[in-house]
Formats: structure tokens, C-alpha cells, sequence
């Protein structure tokens, strides 16, 4: 059993930066990939971004190709996301999830592990 907690949400102005953690109770490294979602109000869970085991291979949702970068200190068991030029398009609450397939996934039905999200607020 994996449990996650994100951290590293809040309120920003449009143009704005934020990096969110995701700390999972177990060490993640060799076993997990760790991908990003979001639920942004009214509308569906959307992939946002992934990351390896290893941390050699990321996938980006195309909204946030060149925004965002995924990355994982191995060392430490944490995933983050650095989120750079937001927009108001962004506010969401925020999830990092846990997957142990072979391949890297970019659909919620490939991770079986879930945090609690962290809200992220993008103002203009």
C-alpha cells in the first residue's frame, strides 16, 4: 500500500510559478511511476504529467509542454512539478498518483495510488 501527499499548492497571479511535491510513505524509485493529474471545477480528471521510475522518461499533457517539468529526487522520495507560466486555465486541485505498470501511462486507470490533491489557484 502506497500513500502520497501532495504539497506546494496555493494562490498565484497569472504568470506565476509554483512546485509541487508529492511524497509517497513507501520508497518509489525502483518500483513506481508517479504522474500528475488534475480536476479543474465542472470538469474531467486530466492527465497532466509523468515520470519513470528511474526518472529517465517524462510525458506532458500538451497544455503544459514547456510550462511544466516533472522531476524526482530519488534520494529524497519526492516527485515534483515546477509549474512556470501558469494561467487562470491551470486552477485545479492537483494529484499525484502511483502506477507499477511496465509503461509509462497517461490515463488515471493506470495508477492505483492516489493522494489527497493539493489546490492550486491561478488569478488574473
Amino acid at each position: 500500500q502506497v500513500q502520497l501527499v501532495e504539497s506546494g499548492g496555493g494562490l498565484v497571479q497569472a504568470g506565476g510559478s509554483l512546485r509541487l511535491s508529492c511524497a509517497p510513505s513507501v520508497r518509489t524509485s525502483s518500483t513506481y511511476h508517479i504522474g500528475w493529474f488534475r480536476r479543474a471545477p465542472g470538469k474531467e480528471r486530466e492527465f497532466v504529467s509523468a515520470i519513470s521510475r528511474g526518472g529517465g522518461t517524462t510525458d506532458y499533457a500538451d497544455s503544459v509542454k514547456g510550462r511544466f517539468v516533472i522531476s524526482r529526487d530519488n534520494a529524497k522520495n519526492t516527485v515534483f512539478l515546477q509549474m512556470n507560466s501558469l494561467q487562470p486555465e491551470d486552477t485545479a486541485v492537483y494529484y499525484c498518483a502511483a502506477s507499477i505498470r511496465l509503461s509509462l501511462s497517461s490515463t488515471a486507470a493506470g495508477y492505483g495510488y492516489w493522494g489527497q490533491g493539493t489546490q492550486v489557484t491561478v488569478s488574473t
